[in-house]
């Protein structure tokens, strides 16, 4: 199976032309900016234009029009909406953790964090676990930024796969013993799109 994953795009995903092939697309958060529904209605009807078979996404800490939206009525059979949900697709449990600042700071994450299930095969968060593809410098040189609770839940899972952003200027992907690591933010931490979406393969 392979799988195109992108991420923070921030109103720029119509600017991404000539998207690789793949069986399914993820988007792991900040589609908008500003956060505004106007954003997301734009995001959403290009994301469910594209011709990939299957199609999911979440939400990021830019995406605020989202908290608390756990469904989104409307959408194409083929495209999904991850708020601490999954979707079982060609026998693999995709599991999606939105990033919402509310969350972090009543400690309601690390409950969402807590409870993805045992059984997730490709894990979708905005943040990255502490310690991979996290690495930025906000004036205090580079720093791990991921989240620690993210990454002990990991340790406790068989996933084949996390993929998440967030993290601008940590772009890349790396495996990790039997786990492969995206961060697939296409654009840089000044906003511009530098970055291309990443390819890869699962079995």
């Amino acid at each position: 199976m392979k799988i195109l994953h992108l991420s923070d795009t921030h109103s720029k995903h119509k600017e991404l032309t000539d998207l690789p092939e793949a069986d399914i697309i993820v988007h792991s958060g900040d589609f908008t900016f500003a956060g505004s529904d106007e954003e997301a209605y734009n995001f959403m009807n290009w994301f469910c234009s594209l011709s990939y078979k299957h199609k999911i996404f979440i939400a990021g800490n830019h995406d605020m029009c989202m908290y608390r939206a756990d469904g989104i009525e409307g959408l194409p059979n083929n495209v999904h909406y991850l708020h601490n949900t999954g979707v079982v697709i060609n026998g693999k449990k995709f599991y999606g953790v939105p990033l919402f600042m509310e969350d972090r700071m009543d400690g309601q994450l690390e409950t969402f964090v807590h409870d993805i299930p045992d059984d997730t095969d490709v894990l979708i968060t905005h943040m990255p676990p502490k310690g991979i593809c996290d690495l930025a410098d906000y004036g205090k040189g580079l720093i791990h930024h991921g989240d620690a609770s993210l990454a002990e839940r990991i340790k406790s899972l068989n996933i084949c796969c996390n993929l998440f952003g967030h993290e601008h200027d940590a772009y890349g992907k790396t495996i990790i013993g039997s786990v492969i690591y995206s961060n697939a933010c296409v654009v840089d931490s000044d906003y511009n799109l530098t970055n291309a979406p990443i390819t890869i393969e699962i079995r």
